[in-house]
């Protein structure tokens, strides 16, 4: 296949607020994903099952979506394959795949706690190996953002250590925060939505042989969930797992991972992951509503940590207006 034109240049019209406000969609989505998971896992359908799923639908979702909108630009080069392999194995696949393995072994809030401090690794890459400057007021919110981080998830309560969940859930900060770095580099070369589209197919990919989509319990998707029984009333209804399952796929999935991929290009890696971890509080404010989860006055402090980090780390644009922060879009 001839080499296509390759553009390395920035986004032309870097829009800071559009970005912050798609990965806060984002996270949203993620949010609801993982209350609606959790009532998906409950019947008949096994971690890996949904996990295996979601990257094979939302490669067939964002594949078709990019061969329609912008077929040429489906087109890959040789040499691409390999960068796009390792971005989707290890920044999408494995990343699911481990906080999986952590959550199995040591409270999901220690998990939570650990994964997220991928937006710290981000910063210290950025400033460190890479040499740009990051505003001092990021620094803060992300301490801010782990300490609320610590409050909303309590990860003091009924603290284990495990030597196998610890460790997959801190090689799962790691290649989350892989995921917001080879995706900026990834999206020096591509538009998002076919960067995407690759991606979740080597994802995929990787799944269809670790966890064959053939085994899959194709029988259960049929399966009637009661909602007003997981949901405690709240959702009055019954529903086919199947409707359950497409939108794990695609508000869960294919629509977030996007989103924070065209979020890059605009703001950069280190903002994209501190915004990001507004996931967990709306998570628990999301389970609260539709799970019946009870909230304690401490998450709720640690809730308003977080999005005062948020907030802090968006005032350090426009307390220097003369020009964008060095990281914020993607390098030529």
């Amino acid at each position: 296949m001839r080499d296509l034109p390759v553009s390395t240049a920035p986004a032309p019209h870097a829009r800071p607020l559009l970005g912050a406000g798609l990965v806060f969609l984002a996270a949203v989505m993620f949010s609801m994903n993982g209350t609606v998971s959790t009532i998906v896992l409950g019947d008949a359908l096994s971690p890996l099952d949904l996990v295996a799923t979601r990257c094979l639908g939302s490669a067939l979702i964002l594949a078709a979506a990019a061969l329609i909108l912008r077929p040429r630009a489906m087109r890959i080069r040789w040499r691409e394959l390999g960068f796009v392999a390792v971005y989707g194995v290890m920044g999408l696949a494995m990343t699911q795949w481990l906080y999986l393995v952590s959550i199995e072994r040591i409270p999901v809030s220690v998990t939570l706690l650990i994964q997220f401090t991928a937006p710290l690794m981000v910063a210290l890459w950025v400033r460190f190996a890479r040499g740009e400057d990051v505003r001092g007021r990021v620094w803060i919110a992300l301490a801010m953002c782990l300490a609320g981080l610590a409050l909303v998830s309590e990860a003091w309560d009924g603290l284990s250590f495990d030597g196998i969940g610890t460790l997959a859930a801190v090689i799962s900060a790691v290649t989350l925060a892989m995921y917001y770095l080879l995706g900026e580099r990834g999206l020096g070369r591509r538009d998002p939505l076919s960067f995407a589209a690759w991606a979740f197919l080597a994802a995929g990919v990787f799944w269809s042989a670790a966890h064959p989509w053939w085994n899959f319990p194709a029988r259960a998707l049929g399966n009637s969930v009661d909602l007003d029984r997981v949901t405690d009333g709240v959702l009055a209804f019954h529903a086919p797992l199947w409707i359950l399952v497409a939108f794990v796929v695609l508000i869960g999935t294919a629509a977030p991972f996007g989103l924070v991929l065209v979020a890059i290009r605009h703001i950069g890696p280190t903002r994209a992951g501190l915004i990001g971890t507004a996931e967990p509080p709306m998570a628990g404010i999301i389970a609260w509503v539709v799970l019946g989860q009870t909230l304690h006055g401490i998450q709720v402090v640690g809730a308003a940590v977080v999005l005062a980090a948020i907030v802090l780390a968006e005032t350090a644009r426009r307390a220097h207006p003369e020009g964008p922060i060095p990281e914020g879009i993607v390098p030529s």
